[in-house]
């Protein structure tokens, strides 16, 4: 239902073009202004007194235009649900609901469950349109189905050459071009054996994820193995890291500061736990910072953010964090009260340390702000001569405190 005060419309238009649209939609765009899109897009749209406007670049600068046709009726062109890795949620993050209306096609997700007859639940949707393709490497799982945005006509044989590098190759691809369309083609294969060549630029695959290889299986739980990452020993051990990261607390859309990250374990696997969480890696190391770098491609967190810098003073400019872990540096003056300070209300902030001159600092702020105080100790089997004993590792002391809400915001 169109609103007076709804300026900018989103419509999303499918393989048909207009003759798939609603009459509130044709409505819209009749109406409009000013029409933004595509060249495909706007080739669609009769001949008319409107300002046809191609898609600026960079995309960014979009919101700039379109802040200057604020008030005047402008009509938005998108491909199938605009909502869905299209240009709909980033203006939906800009301009209120007050002002904008989306309406929507089917999506690509919608159409390729509804031929492959999938339910919706059951499949991982992902772009990789402008994304590396490590991004796939958190949603491999055996029998998992994948239905991915392509980024060109290569998309397809790139995939199935990861899937086979992941011990996926088994797996069974199907490519949909022209969706829902009178030139609508599809062509399948299994990874391991993809020979097709490429076709157009704008394409959906869908996969059924077979795995052959046990050796592949990387949980998206808390705790790799230590030789899943690249690393000079400056790792949180993989049963301490599960720890740390189960009073971390990581939910969708997080943000992690992990400092002294060493390897980048605790930001990695953050990350991992849920495609929204983000964390940015702070390691003085230019070595260890270039093995963070290696170690987020291998294990699919690509925009993982690596500072090469040395805190407290490379913070200062950092978005503020919903949680901090803390692996090395401690002793360095002003780290613990800058991070404090910086940690948003309601946040955790943790941190190991092994040495007395670290278990002093925790100890001390500790008694001032709160929080909980744990030894872990961990002992592994190793061969003695001809017989076997435990190895203890090196104690690590862990802090939790969590970051009070003030009692005025708390109960609104």
């Amino acid at each position: 239902m169109h609103d007076e005060k709804q300026w900018l419309s989103v419509i999303g238009i499918g393989e048909e073009g207009l003759n798939e649209l609603s009459a509130p939609a044709r409505k819209l765009i009749n109406s409009a202004e000013f029409i933004i899109g595509g060249h495909r897009q706007l080739a669609m749209i009769p001949n008319s007194t409107q300002e046809k406007i191609p898609w600026p670049s960079p995309i960014s600068s979009l919101v700039e235009k379109l802040e200057k046709f604020r008030g005047r009726q402008t009509c938005v062109l998108a491909t199938g649900d605009p909502l869905s890795f299209g240009i709909g949620s980033t203006l939906s993050r800009i301009f209120s609901m007050a002002e904008m209306q989306i309406i929507p096609s089917l999506s690509a997700s919608t159409l390729i469950c509804a031929r492959k007859g999938w339910p919706h639940n059951d499949a991982d949707f992902i772009s990789l349109h402008g994304r590396p393709i490590s991004t796939l490497e958190t949603f491999l799982r055996p029998k998992g189905k994948l239905i991915i945005l392509s980024n060109d006509g290569q998309t397809p044989s790139i995939v199935a050459e990861f899937l086979t590098t992941r011990g996926y190759g088994a797996s069974d691809i199907t490519v949909f071009e022209h969706m829902n369309g009178t030139k609508e083609r599809c062509f399948a294969g299994e990874a391991s054996s993809w020979k097709h060549e490429p076709g157009v630029a704008f394409n959906t695959i869908a996969v059924d994820l077979q795995c052959t290889d046990i050796k592949a299986l990387k949980t998206r739980a808390p705790g790799l193995p230590d030789n899943a990452f690249i690393h000079d020993g400056q790792i949180t051990k993989r049963e301490v890291r599960a720890a740390t990261l189960s009073i971390l607390e990581p939910f969708p859309g997080a943000l992690l500061w992990d400092i002294g990250a060493g390897s980048g374990s605790i930001g990695i696997e953050w990350m991992r736990t849920d495609h929204r969480c983000q964390a940015i890696a702070i390691e003085e190391n230019p070595q260890r910072a270039m093995n963070i770098a290696t170690n987020v491609t291998q294990l699919g967190v690509p925009n993982l953010r690596i500072i090469n810098g040395k805190a407290p003073s490379v913070l200062s400019k950092l978005p503020p964090p919903d949680a901090i872990f803390i692996g090395g540096g401690i002793t360095t003056k002003g780290m613990l009260t800058k991070c404090w300070a910086s940690l948003k209300t309601g946040g955790c902030l943790v941190a190991n340390v092994m040495t007395i001159e670290g278990e002093a600092i925790v100890s001390k702020h500790q008694k001032k702000l709160g929080g909980d105080l744990t030894r872990i100790s961990i002992s592994n089997l190793d061969n003695i001569g001809a017989k076997q004993a435990w190895r203890p590792s090196i104690p690590i002391t862990q802090w939790k405190v969590q970051k009070p809400i003030p009692s005025a915001r708390r109960h609104r």
